[in-house]
């Protein structure tokens, strides 16, 4: 079975956005529970700590990205940002690395944990 692989910055994008999601979801559940204080304020507040999770990561994620290597992807010839040994393009997901050892084989994400690296 083919893996759907992606860009860490953009996983990491991605994860941030749907925690807002959840946020706004879970107040709305609060909403039915107006007539008990105690749970709607609780929905409300976990509603909070999501959209306020989400900040949290979209502050972390913008910084790391100013830490990426900028590269131009052969194929598509846009820039795009690197994040470890190993990467994909964020446009047209082609495999990059940063890592002449590793020019030529299978893309692999394992090849950013060093224990897993060394296993394969």
């Amino acid at each position: 079975m083919a893996r759907k692989y992606s860009s860490k910055i953009n996983k990491i994008r991605t994860f941030a956005l749907s925690l807002v999601f959840i946020g706004f979801f879970v107040m709305y559940i609060g909403i039915f529970f107006q007539g008990n204080m105690l749970v709607m304020t609780l929905f409300m507040l976990l509603g909070l700590l999501c959209i306020v999770g989400s900040t949290v990561v979209y502050f972390w994620i913008g910084m790391l990205s100013t830490k990426a290597v900028q590269v131009v992807c052969p194929n598509c010839g846009k820039h795009t940002k690197v994040l470890g040994r190993v990467d994909m393009c964020m446009y047209c997901n082609e495999p990059l690395t940063m890592d002449p050892s590793l020019e030529g084989k299978e893309f692999n994400e394992d090849y950013n944990s060093k224990k897993k690296a060394d296993r394969i």
